[in-house]
């Protein structure tokens, strides 16, 4: 029983430790101006950019808009950090206007991918983010959105080629 007690003990201390803020990660936020955003380089219409906005930047972008309450709880800041990094790593909005237009247009590609398959927004974001739901109508313009803009990237393609 003393055994389980220090286990406990030592548990319990631990936990505490990892809540000085010393250990919270740095969030996701810069007061840079958006120059490389996808809206400085393509025509991305007021309702999609808010659909992005809403459902995608927190994660996608280098803009998360509000931290919830739980950020603040070690490991939950940890493991919601890592969970920004690797999105934004795949896709990040506030980068892409430097994507080369091959990998732009593969990016294109995976948001049509995801919006068809409603992969995103993640389920277990939208247990506490009920705003960024999409409805069926949200993820069909996402959708086409997506496929325009291969489509415009694929005509630019062709069309340097031409010449």
């Amino acid at each position: 029983m003393k055994k389980m007690k220090k286990i406990l003990f030592g548990i319990a201390a631990f936990f505490f430790i990892i809540q000085i803020p010393l250990f919270t990660p740095e969030r996701n936020e810069t007061d840079a101006e958006p120059e490389s955003d996808i809206a400085t380089a393509y025509d991305v219409p007021m309702d999609i950019l808010m659909h992005l906005y809403n459902s995608c930047y927190d994660c996608h972008s280098n803009y998360t808009r509000e931290y919830p309450w739980y950020y603040h709880i070690q490991p939950v800041s940890w493991w919601m950090n890592l969970h920004i990094q690797q999105a934004k790593k795949e896709l990040n909005f506030s980068e892409f206007a430097n994507y080369p237009p091959e990998k732009a247009t593969k990016k294109f590609e995976e948001i049509q991918e995801m919006m068809e398959e409603r992969k995103m927004p993640l389920k277990s974001y939208l247990i506490m983010h009920q705003d960024a739901k999409l409805s069926s109508e949200e993820y069909r313009d996402l959708t086409e959105w997506a496929i325009r803009m291969q489509e415009e990237l694929r005509h630019k393609k062709d069309s340097a080629q031409a010449l």
